[in-house]
């Protein structure tokens, strides 16, 4: 098959430069002046020139690309994380690539080495990570890959790789949100709260296991003692957490509050009250974590956990390209108070 694209012979012989000439205007690295410039990226416009991204990356040049890497494109709150990264990326002069894993940490090192070869300024991974040593050695050599080839790997709402690992890490405080909800849960009288979301078997992430810390952490600061039954496994969605009621509620099991891994789950959790002709709050409170738009707009108002959502997008692109500024930051959540909470009552 002919390839009739054009080259960078091509755009030189239009604007009447030198191809060096050309690719100095294309990779940035050396000063042109203006009046040339405009000529030879007048002739790539005309001509529909097209960079090879791979002589390009065997070039060394950057990509002038942040990659953006989560679960699920659809998650509400990973949404704000990404507004927050593009809207980042276009004000430092960067594209802004998404890629999503589907919570497959295979699929996570697949894309990081891909953009590690496109050699994009930063790989920036949301969400939770994995906790298994394997995947934790692999993503620390990527680290180090991209670290030597000018790129960076940053961890958006996730903790370190380790000391020695070349990573920008910026972390919201996710078992202190949990911490803040489960003590005004217990500060209300409730005694019996059911955690909805904490994990799979066999599927630990970072995320859940910091709500879990949280949750039981403050049950031992008001000397309650917490049910390990009430630690229900779940994802992180509106299906989830309306499973994982229904079975909580069939199994008979005595709970006064549901505090839900994330506001999805929440929704769930609240269908499968309201079937079962569970009053909230008025017969068991409900809270959330992540405070996605429409919390405030549930009947009743969901209590939640906000996370700076967009600003951890933006804080994730800014450092990663300039490390003149703390590589590691961690930012702060708070409790939103609203209808679904309210007194224990007996059940």
């Amino acid at each position: 098959m002919n390839d009739d694209r054009a080259t960078v012979r091509d755009v030189a012989a239009r604007a009447g430069v030198s191809p060096s000439t050309v690719s100095r205007v294309i990779k940035g690295d050396y000063p042109v002046a203006q009046s040339t410039k405009t000529r030879v990226l007048r002739a790539m416009r005309e001509l529909d020139y097209v960079l090879n991204v791979h002589a390009r990356a065997l070039s060394g040049a950057s990509t002038k690309m942040v990659a953006f890497v989560l679960d699920d494109v659809t998650g509400p709150s990973f949404a704000y994380v990404a507004k927050g990264v593009e809207q980042q990326a276009t004000a430092e002069g960067r594209l802004c690539m998404v890629c999503a894993t589907n919570g497959d940490p295979a699929r996570e090192l697949a894309v990081v080495e891909a953009m590690r070869e496109q050699r994009a300024d930063a790989v920036i991974l949301v969400g939770g990570g994995a906790l298994d040593d394997a995947y934790r050695e692999r993503m620390s050599h990527f680290a180090h890959a991209l670290d030597k080839a000018g790129s960076r790997l940053v961890l958006c709402g996730r903790p370190p790789l380790g000391d020695d690992v070349p990573t920008t890490v910026v972390e919201y405080d996710n078992e202190g949100g949990a911490y803040a909800m489960t003590s005004h849960l217990l500060s209300q009288g409730h005694r019996h709260i059911a955690l909805i979301g904490a994990d799979h078997p066999g599927q630990a992430s970072t995320t859940k296991l910091d709500r879990v810390r949280g949750f039981v952490r403050a049950h031992e600061s008001f000397g309650v003692p917490y049910d390990p039954d009430l630690i229900v496994p779940a994802g992180f969605d509106r299906a989830d957490g309306q499973t994982a009621a229904r079975r909580l509620i069939a199994l008979g099991a005595r709970f006064t509050a549901v505090f839900a891994a994330t506001d999805m789950v929440a929704i769930g959790v609240l269908a499968a009250l309201r079937e079962a002709g569970l009053r909230v709050p008025e017969d068991v409170s409900l809270a959330g974590y992540d405070d996605i738009p429409f919390a405030a707009d549930l009947s009743p108002g969901l209590t939640t956990v906000r996370i700076p959502t967009e600003e951890l997008g933006r804080t994730a692109v800014r450092l990663a390209l300039d490390r003149r500024q703390p590589q590691h930051v961690v930012l702060g959540t708070h409790i939103v108070v609203r209808g679904s909470v309210g007194p224990a009552t007996p059940r």
